[in-house]
């Protein structure tokens, strides 16, 4: 069967009930419940400065997820032109080694100006910068003394992993996954065709690319009655689009080709982004899927209720997941 995750940025809508120590409370509860049930991974974006306060150190909410899990693991969003690398390859290490061995970081370098303006760095700077992140990472976990702009360094402990952790180069644009060719050990590709692109630039480098993880919707809900659960999850789900398509529309001029904003729920619907299910048509979404593909899970986006979130994911314990299981045994 594919690979459980759960998605989390934390961004909380002006109109839900929660705030945000209660968002950050039933985030490390579904966490432990989805380890318990074996889930392989929980993802944590990450931005900054925003209206609804979405996750601004994915890393430090990963640690609180490593101190509530196992097993499962941890995959915080790292936006490398607003962190200084040495202090973060020591905080990144320190997670892995708390985790034993349960970190991935994936590494972002930002689109959003007012982020950049916030940090006072220039987006013109975000290349250079994402690309030393990397390399100052992979010569810091080494344990060993290196030249960082004109002095020698040391970056101790090591993380838990051998000889590291992998590390996830992310992006949204054709440069982006060029450069994760060359930087990193894998690729989040943000949009559609950036992955072939990607798998080109390994070949010519003669790297492997590896496998392609798709992640199918990034919100998926079962229900028994999914027309019910719509109505109650809409308005969440429309800031989740609004904001992420607000950002696209700013800063490259166009829709988002992943996060498009509906005018009406009959439209977010046709996204398929976005699915409300019942179980059996989750198990149909399933078998589409690699073992390698993530099912990705968002419970909370933009604050849903914790008794509407938790429905859900009651919902996909019972009555999808042990039929997913027979699934797997079959094959």
């Amino acid at each position: 069967m594919p690979r459980l995750q759960l998605l989390y940025d934390l961004r909380l809508a002006p109109f839900s009930s929660l705030d945000h120590r209660g968002l950050y409370r039933e985030m490390l509860d579904q966490c432990a419940w989805a380890d318990r049930l074996g889930f392989d991974a929980v993802v944590l974006g990450e931005h900054h400065g925003t209206d609804d306060g979405y996750l601004p150190s994915a890393l430090t909410a990963g640690a609180a997820v490593a101190g509530r899990t196992a097993t499962v693991k941890l995959r915080p969003m790292v936006m490398a032109p607003f962190r200084d690398p040495l202090a973060l390859a020591e905080e990144l290490a320190v997670v892995d080694l708390m985790s034993q061995g349960r970190l991935t970081p994936i590494v972002l370098g930002g689109y959003v100006r007012s982020e950049f303006d916030m940090f006072g760095v220039r987006v013109s700077e975000r290349a250079d910068r994402l690309t030393e992140f990397v390399e100052i990472l992979k010569m810091a976990w080494t344990g060993e003394p290196f030249e960082f702009r004109g002095r020698t360094v040391k970056v101790t402990p090591r993380p838990f992993q051998r000889p590291r952790p992998t590390i996830v180069v992310g992006g949204t644009s054709r440069a982006a996954a060029r450069r994760a060719a060359r930087l990193g050990d894998e690729f989040q590709a943000g949009e559609p065709g950036h992955w072939r692109v990607y798998a080109e630039e390994c070949a010519r480098l003669g790297r492997d690319p590896g496998h392609r993880e798709r992640s199918g919707p990034s919100f998926l809900y079962v229900s028994e009655d999914p027309d019910r659960a719509w109505s109650q999850l809409w308005p969440y789900v429309n800031h989740h689009t609004q904001a992420y398509d607000a950002w696209s529309r700013q800063e490259f001029g166009h829709t988002s080709k992943v996060f498009a904003a509906a005018e009406s729920l009959d439209q977010l619907k046709r996204n398929p982004a976005y699915k409300v299910v019942t179980p059996d048509d989750c198990l149909v979404e399933a078998r589409r899927w690699h073992p390698h593909d993530a099912m990705l899970l968002h419970p909370l986006m933009a604050g849903i209720p914790p008794e509407l979130s938790w429905a859900g994911l009651e919902a996909f314990e019972k009555l999808v997941l042990p039929r997913l299981a027979e699934l797997d045994a079959a094959v």
